[in-house]
């Protein structure tokens, strides 16, 4: 299945949310670093490869989104929902997670990277691994 052609004329905030509010979905490998993205409703979207890395998604709606090996490097996702978002492979390290609701979000124990001292047990989120065995 190939990416649909729009996703590459997604450059900026504006244009993803745009491209979200016309009922697109498939971000796929997106460049959004440096990006003010605050209370954006992105829910179910395909964000998975995307460069998000010093984004601001404070208060965001990132709800079962898929951010399978996406770079979250120091992005700000206070007060995110989070719920059952897909973080396998993701590199969350340095992000701030103050109050993000990450219930049921899935990650992968060897490839998803969080900030130093975050621990997704507690977070209530769910390994890729928890059914095997």
């Amino acid at each position: 299945m190939t990416k649909p052609q729009e996703t590459h004329s997604v450059h900026t905030s504006e244009a993803l949310t745009r491209a979200y509010a016309e009922g697109k979905r498939s971000f796929s490998g997106i460049s959004l670093a440096n990006e003010n993205l605050k209370s954006a409703d992105l829910k179910g979207a395909d964000l998975s490869y995307a460069d998000l890395s010093d984004s601001d998604l404070c208060g965001a709606n990132l709800r079962g989104i898929d951010l399978s090996y996406a770079v979250l490097q120091n992005t700000n996702l206070s007060n995110t929902d989070m719920q059952g978002t897909i973080l396998i492979g993701a590199d969350l390290r340095d992000a701030t997670l103050d109050r993000a609701n990450l219930r049921n979000a899935v990650y992968s124990p060897q490839e998803t990277l969080f900030p130093e001292g975050f621990d997704p047990l507690n977070a209530d989120m769910k390994s890729d691994r928890a059914a095997e065995g």
